[in-house]
């Protein structure tokens, strides 16, 4: 059995035995897997078994609307302090986090460290980044909501920004 091989078996019987929905993606070599959050209620990871490494990407936030500057400082800052993973910008602005591990060194307790990461990173970074970067949308859509007298449920960890 080749390396990639043993990976792909390796990653799809991790991901069935830790009750982590996914499925195949539409590259060769490709799962993806949806990572339940507290804060970002779900992340999507795109995990890619190639001949050298296993690459794993997952969608944070969309592109800012304010604040760029401070938004990709604090980004880059955090990457300082993270292990495995980083905080990645795409052509469009929209923030991912990357990791990447040579294909000798997957083993179960390496991809758990994998997911691991990018879940804490990005479920622990969410209210920050939307914080940051969409200040003045969240403040609009609670005024919206409160004058309708709509739910503001989704919105509560920001409370203390928004009222007033």
């Amino acid at each position: 059995m080749s390396a990639r091989e043993r990976v792909e078996r390796l990653l799809l019987e991790h991901l069935a035995a830790a009750g982590i929905d996914h499925e195949p993606g539409s590259r060769p070599g490709e799962v993806v897997a949806t990572l339940p959050g507290e804060h970002k209620l779900r992340t999507t990871v795109s995990l890619l078994v190639g001949d050298h490494s296993l690459s794993a990407s997952a969608f944070v936030v969309r592109r800012p609307d304010e604040n760029r500057e401070e938004f990709l400082r604090w980004l880059l800052r955090r990457n300082a302090r993270l292990q495995g993973v980083a905080f990645a910008v795409d052509d469009d602005g929209d923030v991912y986090l990357v990791g990447r591990l040579p294909l000798v060194g997957v083993t179960a307790e390496t991809l758990d460290a994998l997911l691991g990461a990018l879940l804490e990173t990005a479920d622990g970074s969410f209210d920050q980044l939307l914080a940051l970067g969409f200040l003045t949308s969240m403040r609009r859509e609670w005024a919206w909501r409160v004058s309708r007298g709509e739910s503001t449920r989704n919105l509560e960890a920001f409370r203390h920004l928004l009222e007033g």
